[in-house]
C-alpha cells in the first residue's frame, strides 16, 4: 500500500475488487430481504383482505337471520295480541252464560220474565218472552261455535 496525500492508505487493486465484491454482495443480500420483506406484507395484506370479505359476508348472513327473526317475532306477537283478545271475549261470554245458568237455577226453571214481566232493555228476558217456556236444559257448543 502506498500512502496517499492524507496520510491515509490506499487500497491496492485486489484489495479494492474484493471490497467492491463484498459491497455487491451485500447489495444483493439487502435487495432480497427487502423483497422479502414485500412479500410478506403483501401476503398479510392478502390475508387481512380475505379476512374481511369473510366477516363482511358472515355480518350480512348475521343481518339477513336477525331481520327474519326479528320479523317472525312481530307476526308471533300479533297473533298472541289477537288471541288475548278472543280470550278476553270468551271468557266474558263464558261469564254472561254462567250468570244465565246461575239465574235459571235459582228460579228453579221458570222463566223470570213470566214472573216478573218484561223489562224494555233487557235483550235475555225479551228472547226468554218470545220462546214463553223456559227448560232447565244445560246449553250445549261445538268447537265451532267458539270460531269467529
Amino acid at each position: 500500500m502506498e500512502p496517499s496525500s492524507s496520510g491515509t492508505t490506499s487500497p491496492s487493486g485486489s484489495e479494492e475488487s474484493l471490497m467492491e465484491q463484498r459491497k455487491r454482495k451485500r447489495m444483493l443480500s439487502n435487495r432480497e430481504s427487502a423483497r422479502r420483506s414485500r412479500m410478506k406484507k403483501q401476503k398479510l395484506l392478502d390475508d387481512l383482505t380475505a379476512q374481511v370479505n369473510q366477516l363482511k359476508e358472515q355480518n350480512n348472513e348475521i343481518v339477513t337471520s336477525v331481520s327474519i327473526t326479528t320479523q317472525h317475532y312481530l307476526t308471533v306477537e300479533a297473533e298472541n295480541s289477537v288471541l288475548r283478545a278472543q280470550l278476553h271475549e270468551l271468557s266474558h261470554r263464558l261469564e254472561s252464560l254462567n250468570d244465565i245458568i246461575e239465574l235459571l237455577d235459582s228460579t228453579n226453571g221458570i222463566c223470570p220474565s213470566l214472573l216478573t214481566g218484561p223489562e224494555p232493555d233487557d235483550f235475555l228476558v225479551n228472547q226468554m218472552n218470545t220462546n214463553m217456556f223456559c227448560m232447565n236444559q244445560p246449553l250445549m257448543a261445538s268447537s265451532d261455535a267458539l270460531l269467529y
